[in-house]
């Protein structure tokens, strides 16, 4: 059995916990839902997101990992993923991928 105090997690974390998992058991999800403030069915919120591709560029095999991400922060496909958000991780495979984890500012689920 899992148990849960209120300072042990964020409240928008455990929101997204609840979201995630309702499709699997409605009934309980419901009604943790419910017991959080909100009014509105949790049926008409949407899934929250884990992963988005923000785009893809093309860059030489040797390009540098300060290089690639100039690259990708002035193109114009990834760079309006970065714009408003804290850059947490970047992870570089050398001459495969450069993958940048970002934080929101302002993490919002539902209405209360």
């Amino acid at each position: 059995m899992l148990c849960i105090s209120e300072t042990d997690i964020q409240e928008t974390v455990f929101e997204a916990f609840v979201l995630r998992l309702s499709p699997y058991t409605p009934n309980i999800f419901k009604e943790l839902w419910f017991r959080l403030g909100y009014s509105n069915s949790l049926a008409y919120e949407p899934y929250p997101k884990s992963m988005e591709t923000g785009g893809a560029i093309q860059v030489e095999e040797a390009c540098t990992e300060e290089e690639a991400f100039r690259l990708a922060s002035t193109d114009r496909k990834p760079s309006k993923y970065l714009v408003g958000k804290t850059i947490k991780k970047m992870i570089v495979v050398p001459g495969k991928i450069l993958n940048v984890i970002v934080v929101p500012e302002n993490i919002k689920v539902g209405q209360r």
